[in-house]
């Protein structure tokens, strides 16, 4: 079988192609040269990309192979992730990769602007020694406004109260507690660019803070503030920042990011009191590995067919390690539900129940649509896709948290509604130390099975000689049976249900000679994806 093809468009780490690692095939082209990026990707599983390369609607409708784009970064404004989202395609990035490195450039260009560090430098190799030119200021006992209180907003004020500075901090989006834990006080906008003598910004850029600092914000400031961004272009006016600059309304302005980049010529870069950096917020080699390495894992989870936390386009909802084996029992439950209805049901279920309903279990109803289309619908079916897909095709879905089962310590239950009314279910459960899968119920009938690969289900008129019949007929075939379960249902229906798992994929010759023996109503043999 051939290797998934991972296209890697840009520069990268050595260590994202060892994280990788030897299950994929690995080729390279050069994302910002469009024409070679459009002809590498049609025979691409995934491609991975930093900034330069724009992976748009037309790049992504070329990629018809496409399973998961993977930015080595934190921004997506070179992604368009609606796009791949219609096309099913996961998009994953490494949101934490450069927060260490971002804090840190923004410390620095806080003292360059204090101290006036790169104009002495410059002047002092051109033969100048004017120490009264470049005096500075001091940070102790200065006002720093935080314009952001995320990660990057939180290692900034942790770093910067070590100055002895005082920290204000506005951002609508966090509570007060988590301020009053880094050190800051949470205050409005005003008060921050009123009372800053310092002020860093730390926000995405969205369509509510493109031009925050614009011409109204830049003339409430504090008389000398010196501003640092380090986050996203756009977020500052660069035009009114000019203007301030060379009113003295701001002091000093140090700019990593730019509106347009690669940005080459501005009116900021005549000024002196302006420290400019090529977007190097992410520019280290500790950050460059780690989002390498993380973008590399999570392509590889994709590609498994596994959850990705850091997904940006399938809401998971809160996904921890001990939720992961769940997912894939969950999803296997919904392929057996397929394959028992022998339909899909308009109406889909899912009840979580026991110790793990205290999880958020929104990633588990999406598992459950995930394995119930996967046995129907071609081209496959992801964690992107399949809300869509399952809209597509009329199946509403439902999830449900309850107290769960007195004999398990979790249990999810998969239930379906079918056209004619008929309700069908299954249900599973996680033992033992190794989180072993196991069949707990089907169609009303209490079974205690491994849902394993090779498994077969027959529903006979309840009779005696059941198990015998069964037994003979795949004896006769040579057929190595692992356990076999007869179990009835609750309500007596004059049903017996006979499950089992063999050793080997089971011949459905054979299957069918065991149900024509013991005059079974149904027999089938589902396939639950490994």
């Amino acid at each position: 079988m051939d290797k998934p093809v991972v296209l890697i468009a840009e520069e990268l780490s050595p260590a994202t192609v060892d994280a990788l690692g030897p299950d994929f095939e690995i080729r390279y082209c050069t994302g910002a040269d469009r024409d070679s990026l459009l002809a590498a990707l049609p025979g691409a599983d995934a491609v991975l990309v930093r900034s330069a390369t724009r992976v748009d609607a037309e790049a992504i409708a070329a990629g018809t192979r496409l399973k998961v784009i993977g930015r080595a970064g934190v921004g997506l404004d070179n992604v368009d992730v609606p796009a791949a989202s219609r096309a099913g395609v996961m998009v994953v990035n490494a949101p934490t990769s450069n927060v260490v490195s971002a804090a840190e450039l923004t410390v620095g260009l806080l003292l360059a602007v204090a101290r006036n560090i790169p104009q002495a430098d410059a002047a002092l190799k051109d033969g100048q020694w004017k120490r009264s030119r470049f005096t500075g200021v001091e940070l102790a006992d200065k006002t720093l406004g935080i314009l952001g209180l995320g990660r990057i907003g939180s290692l900034v004020a942790h770093r910067m109260a070590a100055f002895g500075m005082r920290l204000l901090a506005y951002d609508p989006y966090v509570p007060a507690g988590h301020a009053e834990r880094t050190g800051a006080r949470m205050v409005g906008l005003d008060e921050l660019l009123e009372s800053s003598d310092f002020l860093t910004v730390h926000l995405p850029r969205t369509p509510e803070t493109a031009g925050l600092l614009g011409f109204e914000a830049l003339h409430r400031v504090k008389p000398g503030i010196r501003v640092v961004n380090a986050a996203r272009g756009g977020i500052i006016d660069e035009a009114e920042l000019y203007a301030a600059l060379k009113e003295g309304r701001v002091a000093a302005a140090g700019i990593d990011v730019f509106a347009t980049e690669p940005c080459t010529d501005s009116p900021l870069f005549e000024l002196d009191n302006v420290v400019v950096t090529p977007h190097l917020g992410a520019g280290t080699v500790e950050a460059q590995e780690r989002a390498g390495v993380a973008v590399a894992r999570s392509v590889r989870e994709a590609l498994s067919g596994r959850f990705v936390p850091e997904a940006v386009n399938v809401r998971l909802g809160e996904v921890d390690g001990e939720l992961g084996p769940w997912l894939a029992l969950t999803e296997r439950l919904g392929r057996l539900l397929t394959a028992t209805a022998g339909e899909l049901p308009g109406r889909l279920r899912v009840t979580v129940g026991g110790e793990i309903a205290r999880h958020d279990p929104t990633a588990l109803e999406l598992s459950a649509v995930k394995g119930l289309l996967a046995p129907v619908v071609e081209g496959g079916v992801t964690y992107v896709n399949a809300p869509l897909l399952a809209q597509e095709r009329a199946v509403a879905t439902e999830l449900v948290t309850g107290p769960g089962s007195p004999e398990h310590r979790g249990l999810v239950r998969v239930e379906g509604t079918l056209s004619g009314g008929e309700r069908v279910s299954v249900s599973g459960t996680l033992t033992g130390h190794r989180s072993g899968e196991r069949l707990v119920e089907l169609l009303g009938h209490e079974v205690d099975l491994p849902l394993d690969d090779h498994l077969a289900f027959l529903l006979a008129p309840d009779a005696p000689g059941v198990i015998g019949g069964v037994g003979e007929t795949l004896a006769r075939a040579g057929v190595d049976v692992q356990c076999l379960r007869l179990a009835r249902a609750g309500a007596a229906d004059g049903t017996v249900l006979v499950a089992l798992v063999t050793t080997a994929p089971l011949d459905p010759a054979v299957l069918d000679d065991a149900a024509a023996r013991i005059g079974a109503v149904r027999a089938w043999r589902p396939e639950l994806g490994g």
